[in-house]
């Protein structure tokens, strides 16, 4: 089994059975000596997402509106773990809800690391807060002007 870690399982310093790989910038997240410790005991591969499929990501991101919450790092992990579910049993470990909505809608298996797994997959769409009209993106609504919210689209059980 392959796993796929982000910065959360270095943090909380969980062990796994099985072969585990990150990526560059998940090592630069980690900023104390113990997280760095437990990166180099479990003997992790470190290697870089490939472009392809950090376009994937981007592409799913944006469908279901968690691009918004996504970091580079992020788009990098999902990348990786993509490449490797094509090819052998993935699964990705990750506490970062917007992580692992993206990841279950690019069907990527998900372990938390510490914290609970998210119980919908979700997608998400904006609403002004002044007249109540949903629009998929934006930041300002085109009609009146006001502030939008993000809100959930839909969700469905995994």
């Amino acid at each position: 089994m392959i796993h796929i870690a982000d910065a959360s399982l270095f943090i909380i310093r969980k062990r796994l059975e099985g072969s585990v790989i990150t990526v560059p910038s998940v090592v630069e997240e980690l900023r104390d000596e113990s997280s760095r410790t437990t990166l180099e005991l479990m003997d992790v591969r470190i290697e870089p997402a490939l472009s392809s499929f950090k376009k994937k990501v981007k592409t799913k991101a944006g469908i279901t509106r968690d691009s918004e919450e996504l970091s580079g790092t992020d788009i990098d992990i999902l990348a990786k773990a993509l490449e490797y579910s094509e090819r052998e049993d993935t699964v990705l470990v990750s506490d970062d809800f917007a992580v692992q909505n993206t990841a279950i809608q690019l069907g990527i298996r998900v372990i938390p690391a510490g914290q609970r797994k998210i119980k919908d997959v979700l997608v998400w769409e904006k609403q002004c807060i002044g007249c109540k009209r949903r629009f998929p993106e934006g930041d300002e609504c085109p009609v009146c002007g006001s502030q939008m919210k993000k809100r959930r689209k839909a969700s469905s059980k995994k």
